[in-house]
């Protein structure tokens, strides 16, 4: 096992803070480098690229799911949620990947996935052949079924992949699945649920661990009791801490047990959650007393479009502060289409929408590559991640972004992975075309990400991304990505930021309490500039004068 990262001085307020403006990198261990050739990423395969993430300039990498999983869900069906998947590695692999990225000075966040378990998980199995009223499904949420001889599922919920939210068991009882029926819900109002996973937190932190990404954090709790509301009532609940199924009011007695626990290490364990709750909800998850920090998926979600950004960019700041935490701020992940080509999507014609700029009804069309206008989305992705990555607060990127990459949009039927895309018999495109394996070279079976062929198929244009591409051209996307993250680590100062009113409404700027300057032209025209501007970065060719459309750049301090 390793240590905590090693620290030069003593453990002191602010080194106990380095989250709070920290980038984090995250890794899907499946897509991201394959060391055995058997087109699945695995641990090993990370460890050969840390020196590539210290280049990169992050400073911790957040693994998504690493451990068993028969993959009903990528990986976030866990069967075992303390070791590694065989496929993807040892404990002792991850001790060493661990290690090597702590020397690097990168710390390591791994993705707990609490609301469910696999249906391969051996409490699961457990409750299966223990059978009604048996401790073992008492984990569990198992309901008799409606109508006669129970053959009707309790409610007529639906779940969040498509289909019934209940399977019934060969003995007649239906168990509830908020995702796929993999995933069976685990029941955290008993006490044996809140103590494994006490147990898997402080596995993983005596292991070096230094924080934990929550996922569907909001849904721990829930409340079963009789009458279950129909699929219609349960629509009109209002989710304000009372809803039957999501951000109940005493899921944060779950997180101040854990706080505890997180806070009994030095330095303490950091946690940031993944919870889809109104923005007044947020700063509970974000509290110091529960998880700390939480996602704002706001930026993600939004237009390319300097009033949306504007107004998030204030809400989120507010948010934060009321918590006493820093924002998050987050343009692309695995559960979305990337960020270049949702810039690159023409806008409805009726009226630009979050929905269409978020990808989802352009691949549910087809995804028409027609339609796409890819240096438009790319230089636009530029300009944003510029942008994001002048905020006060933490930054998190997906692999792959730093190498402008769009979304895979023509994989196969029958090369499909994500539940979603079954079990909507494909009328979801589903997650798989952000998860698509990494290329790192131009030659081989799957461009550098392994010796064998990848799980899911790369496009062709993916080999003119390649790592070895981009790596000694100063104009890359790459580049950019490198030189804009050593420079942050200069600059970031504080957690507050002064708007500058730019006089025109499609531009953006704001400066920094030490003066540090970001301007965003999110229209087409050019914006100019004073002449004593002295331009740090520029995400595509500004010069002294003038920042061109849909450009950020970067200017230094001023006295």
């Amino acid at each position: 096992m390793t240590d905590a990262l090693p620290r030069e001085t003593p453990e002191t307020d602010a080194a106990a803070a380095w989250w709070r403006q920290a980038v984090v990198y995250q890794i899907y261990p499946r897509a991201f480098a394959d060391a055995d050739g058997d087109g699945i990423g695995d641990i090993p395969g990370i460890l050969s690229r840390v020196d590539y993430l210290a280049a990169l300039g992050v400073d911790a990498v957040w693994l998504s799911p690493f451990y068993p999983s028969a993959l009903a869900d990528g990986g976030y069906d866990v069967a075992d949620y303390r070791d590694v998947d065989p496929r993807l590695g040892t404990l002792d692999d991850f001790d060493a990947m661990v290690a090597a990225l702590h020397e690097r000075g990168i710390r390591v966040v791994v993705d707990i996935v609490p609301n469910h378990t696999s249906d391969q998980h051996e409490w699961f199995q457990e409750a299966l052949a223990a059978g009604r009223g048996s401790a073992a499904r008492e984990r569990y949420i198992f309901r008799e079924g409606k109508g006669e001889g129970g053959v009707e599922p309790p409610t007529d919920w639906v779940s969040v992949f498509g289909g019934p939210a209940w399977e019934r068991v060969e003995d007649g009882q239906w168990y509830f699945h908020h995702f796929a029926k993999e995933q069976p819900d685990l029941n955290w109002d008993l006490r044996e649920v809140r103590d494994d996973f006490l147990k898997t937190l402080r596995f993983w932190s005596d292991r070096g661990v230094d924080g934990f990404r929550i996922d569907v954090a909001e849904m721990l709790a829930k409340d079963f009791s009789d009458p279950l509301p129909s699929r219609e009532e349960l629509a009109l609940i209002p989710i304000d801490g009372n809803h039957p199924l999501s951000d109940r009011d005493e899921v944060h007695e779950i997180y101040a047990e854990w706080r505890a626990l997180f806070n009994s290490y030095d330095p303490p364990r950091t946690a940031v959650a993944e919870a889809w709750v109104a923005s007044h909800r947020v700063p509970r998850y974000a509290s110091p007393e529960s998880l700390g920090q939480a996602f704002n998926f706001d930026l993600l979600k939004a237009s390319f479009d300097a009033g949306e950004f504007r107004r998030i960019v204030s809400d989120n700041l507010a948010l934060a502060a009321e918590s006493g935490s820093s924002s998050t701020w987050v343009l692309s992940n695995h559960d979305v289409v990337r960020h270049p080509t949702r810039y690159g999507i023409p806008a409805d014609p009726a009226g630009s929408t979050a929905e269409v700029q978020h990808g989802g009804e352009w691949l549910r069309a087809g995804g028409d590559e027609a339609l796409l206008d890819r240096e438009r989305g790319t230089r636009r992705a530029r300009a944003a991640t510029l942008f994001m990555l002048g905020l006060p607060g933490s930054a998190y990127l997906y692999q792959g972004e730093e190498l402008g990459l769009h979304e895979v949009v023509d994989i196969p039927a029958d090369r499909h992975q994500d539940p979603w895309f079954f079990r909507t018999g494909g009328e979801e495109p589903g997650r798989d075309g952000c998860r698509v394996p990494l290329p790192w070279t131009t030659e081989g079976p799957s461009l550098g990400f392994g010796p064998g062929e990848p799980q899911l198929p790369q496009p062709a244009w993916f080999a003119q991304h390649a790592v070895s591409v981009q790596d000694g051209d100063p104009a890359s996307t790459l580049s950019l990505y490198r030189r804009a993250l050593a420079l942050r680590h200069e600059l970031q100062d504080g957690e507050q930021l002064a708007w500058h009113e730019s006089g025109r409404a499609d531009v953006l700027w704001f400066r920094r309490p030490n003066g540090w300057q970001v301007i965003t032209n999110f229209g087409t025209e050019p914006f100019a500039l004073s002449g004593d501007a002295r331009i740090l970065l520029s995400s595509d060719g500004a010069t002294a004068t003038e920042v061109p459309g849909e450009t950020t750049v970067w200017l230094a301090p001023t006295s």
